[in-house]
Formats: C-alpha cells, structure tokens, sequence
C-alpha cells in the first residue's frame, strides 16, 4: 500500500469550501488497500475519512478561505523536513510562490507530485512558471484546452472531473419550512444566486434579468460571499442596483450562510451567469449541490461552467441579459420544464459528479508513477 499526502487548506468543517471538500471526499474514497490518504487539518478536527493518517500543521484557529501566512510556513517546512511519503498531491490555485515551495520541495525530496487546478488561475498567469508537478491535473474541458494553447505539454496534463457527496433531495414539506423561516413566498417563484459579489457581473445580470422579466411576482435571493475588502461596497452598489430595478420588496440578502444547502433546496432556480469564474471550482461546488438537490441550473457560455450543461443537465445561455431573461421566465412559467430539468441535473451528478469514479481516476494517475 502506497501512501499518498494531500497538500490543501486544512481539511476540516465546515464544509463550505471546494478546496477542502474534493479533498476530503477523494480521500474518503481512496481504496485504503492501495493507497492511504495523509490530510492536513488542524488540532482536534475530524475530517470524518477513518482509515486517513492526520497531520496538524494548521493552527487551531485557521478557518478562512485562504491559510495565514504562518499557516502556510508550517505546510512548507513539512514538506522540506517531514515524514516521507510516496507521493505529494497538492490541492490549490497555481501562484508562483506556493508553487516555488511545492516545487523546490519535490525536488529537495525526490518525491513524486500531482497538482489538481482546484480553481484556473487569471487570464495572463504564465503557466509555465506557476505549473510544477509532474502531472497537473484539471477539472473541466474549458481549462484542459486552454493549458494545451499555452504549450503545456498533454503528458503532464490531465482531466478529472470534480466529485461532491451528493446531497438528499428536500421534500415539499422541508422547503415549505426553509421558505417561511427565511421570509419568502410559499406561493411564487424563488430565484437563487450564490455566486461573487465582485466578480463576472453575474450578480448584476441576475438582477437585471429578473427585472425584465414579464412577471411581477419573482424573488431574488442574493447569497453571496464578502471575500475580499471591496465586498462591502460591491454589495451596497448592487443594494442600489436593486432599489432602481423596483425589486427591493422582493429580494433578499442571504449573505453567507451555513443554511446554504436548505436554501439551494428551496429556491425555484439557481442562476450564476457570471463570465469569470476565478477563485471557484470550473464546475463551482454550489451547482453541482444544487444539481444534487434537483434544482434546476442556469450557466453562462463561454465558461467552464457551461459543460454542466452537458447532456442537458443545465441550461447554458449568453452573457447577456436579454438571453438570461429569457430562460428565466420559460423555465418559470413551465413547472414540468423546471422539474424535468431538475431530475437530469441530479441524473448528472450521479452519472458523473460521485467521489468513487474521481477517485479510481486519480488512483490510475497515481498507478503511473509506480508501475
């Protein structure tokens, strides 16, 4: 048996995060008879993978999306000075001081390294400095076709879709509960946005779309992340965006919520109609969850979001507000649409979204470097 260490945030709860999550639910679905899984976590945690070997590198109060700098010193003098092991699989967005560390490391140690693009870098990020593992490793087609155009070479590419634990579809009852605990209408239509505040003007085109929508009686819930300091005036912007659209009385400011799954479960429809997807998954966690839960999905062209919409699993439209508009109000004005659509999602999911089949992938691409 093999022993494989997996380099990412702390794998810890809450589970809320991609970059932990795919970790966790990789490592989960190892075959413990030929390769065991070492997760970085932080003191007292409980990853909830038995048969993984725990390290704590992490500082007991590290738990914000990106690790503390001291945080990531301790990572890095595991990995120059730790307990070997057989194979470093790193979990993270490529920039080029993480990947010095990872690469300078594998050398120093002559280990064998795998790095899974757990969110593409920029437009203009030189690939070839930031890229360092033997194999990198992909999630969507969009990225897989784009580091081949930049002259990374097919041999140290690979793509292996993304997994999520799929999640228990809500009854009628429980959605009813969500919907008059948060204050929506038991009785109109709910569209859900998860997606940035800052980033693609996805924000801005939800809300514009259902503005433009014929009927009167659609909510908006905006569930969205302050990941950085402009966040603040970002969401007073989009506040005022609102008041002018008239949709004021109809929307509501979910912010970031533990509850977000319930609130995922309950909505009408999940839209994210952004052209930029940086510091998300290709395939964002929160519509594969949505998809899980038998939503129906809205996703933007040109991005790699769109391939959710494979199979017709989603529906896929222009960046453009009148295009997104439309969609909205056909998949609202048709209940067996909307339902019909809801059950590919989660067919989807179940066909190709499931931690065994990633799992088996990544164990095959492991199986490389050992013969």
């Amino acid at each position: 048996m093999r022993e494989v260490l997996l380099v990412s945030k702390p794998v810890a709860p809450p589970w809320n995060d991609s970059g932990k999550n795919l970790v966790r639910d990789l490592a989960a679905a190892l075959s413990a008879d030929r390769y065991r899984p070492t997760l970085l976590t932080r003191p007292g945690a409980d990853p909830g993978v038995p048969h993984a070997r725990l390290e704590t590198p992490y500082a007991a109060s590290s738990g914000g999306f990106a690790p503390a700098l001291v945080d990531n010193a301790r990572v890095a003098l595991r990995l120059f000075g730790g307990r070997r092991v057989d194979l470093w699989h790193f979990f993270f967005a490529p920039n080029p001081r993480s990947s010095s560390v990872g690469r300078i490391a594998s050398r120093a140690r002559r280990v064998p390294t795998v790095h899974t693009i757990a969110s593409a870098p920029l437009r203009g990020t030189p690939l070839r400095e930031v890229l360092f593992a033997d194999v990198s490793v992909v999630l969507s087609r969009h990225s897989e076709e784009r580091f081949l155009a930049e002259g990374i070479a097919r041999d140290r590419l690979a793509r292996i879709a993304p997994a999520i634990t799929p999640l228990d579809v809500a009854t009628q009852a429980m959605r009813a509960a969500t919907r008059t605990e948060y204050g929506w209408p038991l009785d109109a239509p709910v569209v859900l946005y998860p997606g940035d505040l800052e980033l693609g003007d996805g924000a801005e085109r939800t809300i514009d779309a259902v503005a433009a929508l014929a009927r009167r009686d659609v909510w908006l819930v905006l569930a969205c992340r302050a990941k950085t300091p402009g966040a603040r005036d970002a969401e007073l912007r989009l506040r005022e965006r609102v008041r002018a659209a008239g949709l004021e009385a109809r929307t509501r400011w979910a912010g970031e919520t533990r509850a977000i799954h319930a609130l995922l479960a309950a909505a009408d429809l999940v839209v994210l109609p952004s052209t930029d997807l940086y510091a998300k998954m290709d395939h964002p966690l929160v519509l594969l969850e949505a998809m899980s839960l038998e939503r129906a999905v809205v996703v933007t062209r040109g991005t790699p979001a769109e391939e959710l919409a494979d199979d017709d699993a989603a529906i896929a439209v222009e960046p453009d507000v009148d295009a997104l508009s439309a969609a909205l109000g056909k998949l609202l004005d048709d209940d067996a649409l909307r339902a019909s659509l809801g059950h590919r999602a989660r067919a989807a999911i179940l066909a190709r979204h499931t931690p065994r089949p990633m799992a088996t992938a990544y164990q095959s691409l492991y199986d490389g470097f050992f013969g």
